[in-house]
């Protein structure tokens, strides 16, 4: 048997060496052990026979740097995978993170809660969180080009040359399917929320605009009605044309006059008043100077008769004014004789003397609308309160003849007073007092 094997191999060897020897080279083949690498040669005793041919040493560094590329391609791939699996979960974070806007949004909250892995925070702003998806589309869009681009420079074991000199294949094609889906998927999704976010704005702008043009429209109704009550209390027709008005008896509604009055050796005080108070209207006005609160004083006080005090002395005048209608009453007064005069709606009901006889009126005092003095200006009696309403307080210093008197009470002339003059400018309430406009003349003719 084993002279059999050794004539084959014989046989062989010999059309071997023939035929190198016509091409001029000479090659010997001889049994590799089991498990020995190609191109190694082996003596028939099984030991290594060292070569140091050229050739053999270019194959050996090809197939080492074969190795070498292998390897490297293998790390490449796993670290590109490595890279794919981040960016998928990043990308179900931001899907996730944008149904959380919408739900969110649908149940018409403003609060937006993340987690703390989704790329940044979204802005609570619509315009701002428009530009954040944006960028973070663009960003993403950017990482997967640039990673499908380095896959495709991957060299294939495969297509290696001879000088180690790789060659580019493609990416796997369902690895770059699933990245292009994964990509329009962001990307509509992306612009979907765009486009909710936009018409929010728009809603939003539209609710700001409705808001305010209901806000200037409350403050221009509230500027007119403002208007309305200055026109009513401060710019009547005439600035004569107004009213006093002191619904209760308490000691804090009075009016005042801004006026003081000079020395006087004589005066006319007319009005109008309206009252329907009982017992006795109170004190339609009164002048208290320094040392004097009780000046001059008109008062009817409980059931007792109207009286005129100058200088705290007594007069009782026979005038009833307390029926609840519009009445002119005129009072004169001189210090000569101290002889008085009263009139009711034209009509001089009475007259008297020796009331402060010689005695003048003393300047710098203050004449109170409604209230009896105390101390000058102050310290009311709410029981001596003028309760109703009163116009035309006019004051002269000097005796109006009763023509003129009867020209007043009957609407025929106007005369303001020379000392005190009845104008809007000139009167100021307090306490809960008011001034309204009146028309006297008409207000009168309706009360008959």
């Amino acid at each position: 048997m084993q002279a059999l094997v050794f004539g084959l191999l014989y046989l062989i060897s010999g059309r071997t060496v023939r035929s190198q020897e016509a091409t001029g080279s000479r090659f010997v083949c001889n049994a590799i052990p089991p498990g020995a690498e190609p191109g190694c040669g082996y003596g028939p005793t099984g030991n290594r026979i060292q070569s140091s041919s050229p050739v053999e040493d270019e194959l050996r560094g090809t197939i080492l740097q074969l190795r070498e590329t292998i390897l490297q391609q293998k790390e490449t791939i796993v670290s590109q995978q490595g890279t794919i699996k981040e960016l998928n979960s990043k990308l179900a974070r931001c899907e996730a993170a944008a149904d959380e806007v919408g739900k969110t949004r649908g149940q018409g909250s403003r609060r937006k809660e993340y987690g703390k892995n989704t790329m940044g925070d979204l802005p609570r702003d619509p315009s701002e969180t428009i530009d954040q998806l944006g960028k973070t589309m663009q960003s993403l869009k950017g990482r997967l080009e640039n990673l499908e681009q380095q896959s495709l420079r991957l060299p294939s074991s495969s297509n290696v040359s001879a000088g180690g000199v790789s060659a580019l294949t493609p990416l796997p094609p369902e690895l770059r399917d699933l990245l292009r889906q994964r990509l329009g998927a962001l990307e509509t999704q992306l612009l979907r929320k765009v486009a909710e976010l936009e018409e929010e704005k728009s809603q939003l702008y539209n609710e700001t605009a409705a808001h305010r043009q209901r806000t200037e429209s409350a403050l221009n109704s509230l500027m007119e009605r403002i208007t309305e009550l200055e026109k009513s209390n401060n710019a009547f027709k005439s600035p004569e044309d107004f009213k006093v008005s002191l619904p209760l008896r308490t000691n804090y509604l009075y009016g005042r006059i801004k006026k003081s009055l000079p020395e006087m050796y004589a005066f006319t005080v007319c009005m109008w008043l309206k009252s329907s108070a009982s017992p006795g209207i109170g004190t339609p006005f009164s002048y208290g100077v320094p040392g004097q609160a009780n000046e001059i004083v008109l008062i009817e006080w409980g059931n007792n008769p109207i009286e005129l005090l100058v200088n705290d002395k007594v007069a009782q005048l026979p005038l009833a004014v307390s029926d609840g209608r519009w009445h002119h009453i005129c009072i004169t007064w001189t210090t000569r004789d101290g002889f008085w005069e009263a009139y009711q709606d034209g009509e001089r009901l009475g007259t008297g003397d020796n009331l402060a006889p010689w005695h003048p009126i003393k300047p710098g005092g203050v004449i109170i609308l409604g209230q009896e003095q105390d101390i000058v200006g102050g310290r009311f009696d709410a029981t001596q309160a003028f309760v109703g309403e009163l116009s035309q307080f006019n004051m002269w210093d000097r005796v109006l003849r009763p023509v003129d008197i009867v020209g007043l009470a009957n609407c025929s002339a106007y005369m303001p007073g020379n000392v005190v003059p009845w104008i809007d400018a000139n009167v100021e309430v307090f306490g809960g007092a008011s001034k309204a406009a009146l028309e006297i003349c008409e207000d009168r003719a309706f009360d008959s």
